[in-house]
């Protein structure tokens, strides 16, 4: 019996690992099969997803594809019609006042010739005039006010037109569309449209002769300029206060040229008898009458 326990304990310890080798092996077997279960799933998921997206981006497409299709025939509908142009029995000319220059807050003038070539009347109807955005001519920026006519203008005859208008200040120093429509029609009643000015032009900023900036520079320095003077004058009024006075000394000479026959001898006396110094005129007569002893 004690020899059959050393053997049991040694086929114990061989065939307890290798069961738990068996084991992981088999475990690991599993979860790489598991693995790979799912990422099937997912690309499955993935084709799916990947398909949808592919069937929306044709309908997307599609969309588009429609719209443009409908873009096109908006397009020539619009051909069909036609656009409102110049006819070609009218010539027009402009003339700007004061040259193509056009001053922010200030008034820009032209004059309108309109000559009629055709056989027929023709009826001008208004004039107008706009500065528009210089990439986009179809985005406004300043619309003014349309100048009603109403003026016939018969076969081979000529008319003239006055039409003035105010850039807005905040468009000085930019570039924008200006232009000027004039609108007519024939006595068949076929309405015309000529653009007689279309170009892209500058607003120039407005310069006064004077602005707020240069007034209150000016009244700026106007102070300044008072106050080093005030201060130059009160620093040589207190220098000569700190200057001392100068003393004048009178001498010792005599009264004999100073005239006093118009104080009384009553004052003179008084004076006289009152200051404690004698006049150098009494001491010399003191003098005399004590060298005559």
């Amino acid at each position: 019996m004690m020899t059959f326990l050393p053997k049991l304990l040694l086929l114990v310890l061989l065939v307890f690992p290798a069961t738990v080798l068996i084991n992981g092996l088999v475990v690991s077997a599993q979860d790489l099969t598991e693995d790979e279960e799912a990422e099937a799933v997912d690309e499955d998921v993935v084709d799916d997803v990947t398909a949808e997206d592919e069937d929306d981006e044709a309908e997307v497409e599609d969309d588009d594809n429609a719209e443009l299709m409908e873009d096109k025939e908006d397009e020539e509908e619009e051909a069909l019609v036609g656009e409102v142009k110049a006819s070609p029995n009218a010539d027009t000319t402009i003339l700007f006042v004061k040259g193509e220059d056009f001053p922010a807050n200030n008034i820009v003038k032209f004059l309108l010739g309109f000559t009629n070539k055709g056989s027929e009347n023709f009826i001008v109807e208004s004039l107008d005039a706009s500065f528009r955005y210089p990439q986009d001519y179809q985005f406004f920026i300043q619309n003014f006010t349309a100048l009603q006519l109403g003026t016939v203008v018969p076969p081979s005859k000529q008319a003239t037109f006055e039409y003035s208008f105010i850039p807005a200040e905040p468009m000085g120093g930019r570039p924008f569309g200006l232009v000027i429509n004039l609108n007519y029609k024939d006595s068949s009643g076929n309405v015309f449209q000529d653009a007689v000015f279309n170009q892209t032009v500058t607003i120039t900023e407005k310069e006064d002769g004077l602005d707020g900036e240069t007034i209150f520079m000016y009244v700026f320095l106007s102070g300044l300029g008072l106050l080093v003077i005030v201060g130059l004058h009160q620093l040589l009024e207190s220098r000569k206060r700190r200057r001392p006075a100068q003393k004048v000394e009178m001498g010792t000479s005599s009264h004999s040229d100073v005239d006093l026959s118009w104080i009384p001898q009553e004052t003179l006396n008084q004076i006289n008898k009152a200051s404690p110094r004698r006049s150098p005129r009494k001491r010399n007569q003191k003098r005399s009458a004590g060298s005559d002893e």
